[in-house]
């Protein structure tokens, strides 16, 4: 489960939340959701499912490192790749994909 923690700290960041403020709305003390966010403690799912929708994201965006599947988060970690390019490599890539696209809409 390693970067799940690191993922809810981002989100949780991301949402101009406290450690103290998640962890009231999810009802969790905020040493045991430091915990997660350190990756000390993995959380049990019921209480990860609290604090996916306490962040109000989707499940894909926690578990983004951890999950081997799924579309989202596949299309995340390509965008992630494709910003670290120079612009114009960045264009090519994305003239290339609207063309793939649009081939197979056909």
């Amino acid at each position: 489960m390693q970067g799940l923690g690191k993922r809810i700290q981002k989100c949780r960041e991301k949402a101009g939340m406290t450690q103290e403020a998640l962890a009231e709305r999810v009802g969790i003390s905020w040493n045991y959701l430091g915990a997660i966010e350190r990756e000390v403690k993995t959380p049990k799912l019921a209480t990860l499912v609290k604090i996916i929708n306490a962040l109000e994201v989707s499940a894909d965006d926690v578990m983004l490192d951890v999950l081997r599947v799924g579309r989202k988060a596949r299309c995340t970690k390509l965008e992630e790749k494709l910003q670290s390019l120079p612009d114009k490599k960045q264009d090519k890539i994305l003239r290339i994909l609207d063309f793939l696209i649009e081939e197979e809409r056909k």
